[in-house]
């Protein structure tokens, strides 16, 4: 028996911050993902390897289970006991699961860098619900933590809206084509931005007039979707900055690196790490490379778009 399993990456266009606590956010899911190949052996024990987009392995170690069928590492090593973490918690979701002692060889292979932060742990989890045929929202809450809003990108193969209602999460599949595309590019800044960092800081401060931010950006978002100029969307994106800026007391990146880059600049997720979106009516290729930026991407070669 082998099956196959896989998951797309994740940008955040809109809400970052505020899509925890309510806010309708845009999400594009991307062309980069990751796969979880799953091979049953004649043995006891899960032979673990993770490739990355170059094909070698960054990851190997082997599983065991006790004599209570609980799974436990061989080499004690954080992402081993995130791995446990994961396959126990899915075994709690649905106990048979994992339940009999059966061997397995796992092979993840990653279609893009590990440190761009497209979502390497967020595919992993909606790969590994798929195989557990548990859901993959609960299995996130119960291991990673955040929104969900990755998860919804990883099912879905175009744009969505995304908030939660009552803690739970809303998916809307929208059109987000915008004429204009030809002048967006995502831009990576060489360094990889800890999501489970930015939430802990983003909760830690004093979110003065939340509910009004949350109106605010619940308004940009739908206005990006409508957006049929540039020039608009360049208006919203300085809007949105504004409002997070004020909230988590970080000055946007256009101001602090990008002064000069004549276009606008959002960034995306957590700040200060990952991906920024640039608006540029001429390739914005040579101005990044020459403050250092080497990985520019554009809007069609990164976001999915079901055809």
């Amino acid at each position: 028996m082998k099956n196959k399993f896989y998951s797309n990456g994740k940008l955040l266009i809109s809400g970052e911050y505020v899509v925890l606590d309510g806010a309708l956010s845009l999400a594009v899911p991307t062309t980069y993902g990751q796969s979880l190949s799953v091979e049953a052996i004649d043995a006891s024990n899960i032979i673990w390897n993770s490739l990355g987009d170059d094909g070698m392995s960054w990851f190997q170690n082997t599983f065991e289970y006790d004599t209570n069928g609980q799974l436990k590492h061989i080499q004690n090593d954080e992402i081993s006991g995130k791995i446990v973490e994961i396959l126990t918690a899915a075994q709690l979701l649905n106990p048979n699961f994992l339940n009999n002692k059966q061997g397995y060889r796992i092979t993840t292979s990653l279609t893009f860098p590990r440190d761009w932060g497209l979502g390497t742990s967020s595919t992993l989890i909606n790969n590994i619900a798929q195989w557990a045929q548990v859901d993959p929202y609960i299995l996130l809450e119960k291991t990673f933590g955040g929104s969900g809003y990755d998860i919804a990108c990883a099912q879905h193969d175009q744009p969505i809206c995304y908030h939660l209602q009552e803690g739970k999460p809303k998916v809307e599949i929208v059109e987000f084509n915008p004429s204009f595309k030809e002048h967006l590019y995502f831009v990576y800044l060489n360094r990889k931005q800890n999501s489970r960092d930015g939430i802990l800081a983003y909760r830690t401060k004093h979110k003065k007039d939340l509910n009004a931010a949350i109106l605010n950006i619940n308004k940009i978002t739908t206005q990006m979707l409508d957006c049929k100029s540039l020039e608009d969307f360049e208006s919203l994106i300085v809007s949105h900055e504004t409002i997070i800026s004020k909230m988590i007391d970080l000055q946007p990146i256009k101001h602090t690196q990008f002064s000069d880059f004549n276009g606008q600049v959002k960034s995306l997720g957590a700040w200060g790490g990952d991906f920024i979106m640039a608006t540029c009516k001429t390739n914005p290729t040579p101005y990044f490379k020459s403050k250092g930026f080497n990985t520019i991407i554009p809007y069609n070669d990164m976001v999915l778009m079901k055809v």
